[in-house]
């Protein structure tokens, strides 16, 4: 591992305790406010950016895109050149994006400045699951990103009402809030023994491979012969390269455990399930039930927090719960939110499987990086954990194209 200079580690005070949770789960959890913001006023950005709604709805599959596959790459920046230098380019790429995003008097540059401020957002993602470091703290981060996400629509829209329409796109901002804080810990060299050699070369093009097959499924939804030819098409150059460099952008060793494999298609599978429960659910409702708009919106709202107050819970027992009964549980309830939400005939039910599906996700997110991560070397972690982090964005990306073509359509 790479060690701070001998100069350095005489002046520098040794650190007195961690790094707070809260700051990583700051840096992180902002991004998916900002990613669902825009659901509830797809009209109003529509007229302040001149375009039609339907054009409008590509903010959001932009951003989508963006940090899927945003994602690995910043976790190949970590591998390569550390935590230091990945948190200030994931700084500026954000702070860029949203100063372009909310300037920009054409639609096509504010898709740029929406898609250089979710690949930020990725990078502050990815510095911040290096420092979590345990389930614990990871389950502050994932239950960070489930109840900012919980309330980003209504975020969206006080902000569309009170300050401008563009205004809701800016929230992952925030994010911004914690760099100093982090940025103090990584120099003081608590963090220095997560940074990883820098002995072999970056490998682009593992990495433009996985960025290509990661766009090619986020379109297959909506594009499913394009989508899914051009992805099983790109599958066999990149199980091959692999081969070639195993310690390259997709280490040979996460591809080869059963553990990483089963963990990232749990993670995947969950989150495609929330996403697209999250998007469809008050359309289902309107159908279903005799609720109003407003009783549907907050009934989600309050089962989105609780399902992700109650992730934390499990990332914070998981130790004592064992991995088998804790993935055991979200294998359940994963599987029995989805099927509720189908045979539901009552808000009830609906909002219980909304709670369920963001539970599991969120939870899943915690306990299963973690116990993935660890099923390969240690400098390739950060690797390994982009991957991860990947497929569950993935989800993000699929789940609400899934939705629209199910449900909203």
């Amino acid at each position: 591992m790479s060690t701070v200079t001998a100069t350095r580690r005489l002046t520098a005070p040794a650190p007195t305790r961690r790094l707070s949770a809260l700051w990583p789960a700051l840096l992180a959890a902002p991004i998916a406010t900002g990613a669902n913001a825009p659901v509830l006023i797809l009209p109003d950005m529509a007229r302040s950016l001149g375009v039609p709604t339907d054009r409008a709805t590509w903010t959001v599959t932009v951003f989508a895109w963006a940090m899927t596959v945003g994602t690995p790459l910043f976790a190949a920046l970590v591998r390569h050149r550390g935590l230091g230098l990945t948190l200030v380019v994931s700084t500026v790429t954000t702070l860029a994006g949203t100063v372009t995003l909310a300037l920009a008097p054409w639609f096509s540059l504010a898709l740029v400045g929406r898609a250089a401020q979710a690949a930020g957002g990725a990078g502050l993602v990815a510095v911040a699951m290096n420092l979590a470091g345990s389930t614990r703290r990871m389950g502050v981060i994932t239950a960070g990103f489930g109840v900012l996400g919980a309330v980003g629509p209504l975020v969206g829209s006080v902000l569309a009402t009170t300050v401008g329409a563009r205004a809701p796109l800016t929230v992952s901002a925030l994010a911004l809030l914690a760099v100093p804080a982090v940025r103090r810990h990584i120099a003081s060299g608590e963090a220095a023994s997560e940074r990883p050699p820098r002995t072999t070369p970056f490998d682009a093009v593992g990495a433009g491979l996985v960025v290509a097959m990661a766009s090619a499924l986020v379109l297959a939804p909506t594009a499913p012969l394009a989508g899914g030819l051009t992805a099983a098409a790109l599958a066999v150059p990149l199980a091959l390269h692999v081969r070639r460099r195993p310690d390259g952008f997709v280490p040979a060793a996460a591809v080869r455990s059963r553990v990483f494999r089963h963990s990232a298609l749990l993670a995947f599978v969950f989150s495609t399930s929330y996403f697209t429960l999250l998007f469809a659910l008050p359309e289902l409702a309107r159908l279903r039930t005799e609720w109003s708009a407003e009783a549907i919106g907050t009934g989600q709202l309050a089962a989105l927090l609780t399902g992700s107050a109650l992730s934390w819970i499990l990332a914070a027992t998981a130790g004592r719960l064992g991995h088998r009964r804790s993935l055991t549980l979200l294998v359940a309830l994963g599987t029995a939110a989805p099927l509720a939400a189908v045979a539901a005939t009552g808000a009830p039910v609906l909002l219980l499987a909304a709670a369920a599906a963001v539970f599991v996700a969120t939870g899943s997110n915690a306990v299963l990086s973690v116990h993935a991560s660890r099923q390969v070397p240690e400098a390739q972690r950060p690797a390994a954990i982009g991957l991860f982090v990947l497929c569950y964005q993935l989800g993000g990306a699929v789940g609400p194209a899934l939705a629209a073509l199910s449900v909203l359509t």
